[in-house]
């Protein structure tokens, strides 16, 4: 076990005092977050951001109702006139502490951490490890933020982000991607050292960009962000805000998109509220106006790739003309079809699709490959993680170029996962692209399912996918559907 994963699991075990005083699960790593912030701006020596009397120390020496009174001031003080990233991260900040005892106990299990050693392994590190612990946690609910570590690292390799080059998240969650792209920069740059100062001012302040709709969501980023020294002092590089308002136009255009964006219907039925949206300014399903946001936002060039549920690829309507679209003004040059069971809602089946903005917006996709990673594989869960080798029979097929070019046509899998279909040929199945070939021998491999919550995520995952269903139908006639959490409440 490395440090970082045993001071990972004590800061989780903090967690039954938190439960303790009435916590929420959904509510942990945010109030966590406070108390780590303090100590690692004292732990980095970066208190000079923080005012002077509202620091760990000013925290760790009171006592009783005195320290959670000061702690419950000092977040207020900091969400109200602290600067940049302070004011950012501690911005409408509240601790649902009740007991004295319990903050006490907090306070001093995370003083006395190996921050040494942590330090060394580092500190992001650490945070992004807290971040999974709690996504792998059902009863959490955040996995619905997180993207699977391993298909973020395969993403990744194969997009090859570029120094100098601006990457976009506009559904940032807790930043995973926008992380896993600067530790791919750095690797090939000697953690920046082998650019000049130039180029490494641009790539900690402004190559990446984002927006995450969610404030608590925003806040864990924000956090994230700044640990992995992504963003400058500010930490402006990912806003708070709504990609389907005005406030995604002002994203402005990126080089490379990579981005799990939210799936189902805004709620109330609401619709994009962008000016440039022509496919999809009157849908409600949000995955689809993601998909326009993207090829909108690509520069002519630019590189995407982005988790999509099955209905981008089959839905009729608006959902054929954006793949119109979609195929008209980029080239689309491959599907990877993911399996299921490996985000929170088991039930809901996903892919990755691929594609370059043409310097044009007519016939730019000429043939789309595909890859089947869902057809007769195992579940995914606690019990059987995925790892980065599950993707290695795909990147191998996926070839060298970030574009999808230039693939040795007689390269083959010998599971037969891998097949091409020219543009013409989707144009015969009406611009359907739910491509599949394989005959599913496995059953319902849900059945293998043990632990409780995961099989509470399954059948979430089956209602809302249903859900999604039904909006689809619904939008036909002109009628609104919410979604499952807001009909539960």
């Amino acid at each position: 076990m490395t440090v970082t994963t045993d001071i990972v699991a004590k800061l989780w075990r903090l967690c039954d005092i938190l439960r303790d005083d009435g916590i929420t699960y959904h509510e942990y790593v945010t109030e966590l977050t406070y108390l780590l912030f303090l100590k690692m701006m004292a732990e980095t020596g970066r208190q000079d951001q923080l005012p002077e009397g509202k620091r760990w120390a000013d925290l760790l020496h009171r006592e009783g109702m005195e320290q959670l009174t000061f702690y419950k001031h000092l977040l207020l003080d900091l969400g109200t006139n602290g600067r940049g990233l302070v004011q950012a991260i501690f911005a409408d900040a509240q601790s649902r502490l009740k007991k004295p005892t319990n903050l006490k106990a907090l306070v001093e299990a995370i003083d006395g951490l190996d921050w040494f050693s942590a330090r060394e392994e580092g500190l992001g590190t650490l945070y992004e490890g807290l971040l999974e612990k709690n996504a792998n946690e059902k009863k959490s609910g955040a996995g619905q933020y997180f993207t699977p570590r391993p298909l973020i690292d395969c993403i990744i390799r194969l997009i090859k982000p570029q120094p100098g080059e601006v990457v976009q998240d506009p559904a940032a969650g807790t930043g995973g991607f926008l992380v896993a792209a600067d530790h791919y920069i750095k690797a090939q740059t000697d953690d920046l050292y082998g650019l000049v100062e130039a180029q490494r001012f641009f790539q900690r302040t402004q190559a990446f960009v984002g927006l995450e709709l969610v404030p608590d969501t925003h806040r864990l980023c924000l956090m994230n962000l700044m640990l992995h020294g992504i963003g400058g002092d500010s930490g402006f590089g990912v806003q708070q805000g709504d990609t389907l308002s005005h406030e995604g136009e002002a994203l402005g255009q990126a080089d490379i998109i990579i981005t799990n964006p939210p799936f189902g219907t805004k709620k109330g039925g609401g619709r994009p509220t962008r000016g440039d949206f022509s496919v999809t300014a009157d849908v409600s399903n949000k995955q689809l106006a993601f998909v326009e946001h993207i090829i909108r936002a690509l520069k002519p060039g630019g590189r995407a790739a982005v988790v999509v549920p099955d209905n981008v690829l089959f839905e009729d309507n608006s959902g054929r003309a954006l793949r119109q679209m979609l195929m008209d003004w980029c080239d689309l040059h491959t599907i990877l079809r993911l399996p299921t069971g490996i985000f929170y809602a088991q039930g809901v089946k996903t892919n990755v699709i691929f594609f370059t903005r043409g310097k044009t917006a007519k016939a730019n996709t000429k043939a789309v490959w595909v890859f089947d990673m869902r057809a007769n594989m195992p579940a995914f869960g606690k019990t059987r993680p995925l790892l980065l080798s599950t993707f290695a029979p795909f990147e191998r097929v996926f070839g060298d170029d970030q574009h999808g070019r230039n693939r040795d046509s007689t390269l083959t899998d010998p599971d037969d996962r891998w097949r091409c279909y020219t543009r013409q040929q989707i144009a015969e199945r009406n611009d359907n692209l739910d491509l599949s070939w394989l005959r599913d021998e496995s059953g319902d491999l849900e059945d293998g399912l043990t632990e409780p919550g995961e099989i509470a995520a399954a059948i979430m995952g089956h209602l809302q996918a249903a859900l999604d269903e039904i909006a689809a139908l619904a939008e036909e006639v002109g009628g609104e559907v919410v979604e499952i959490e807001e009909a539960a409440e």
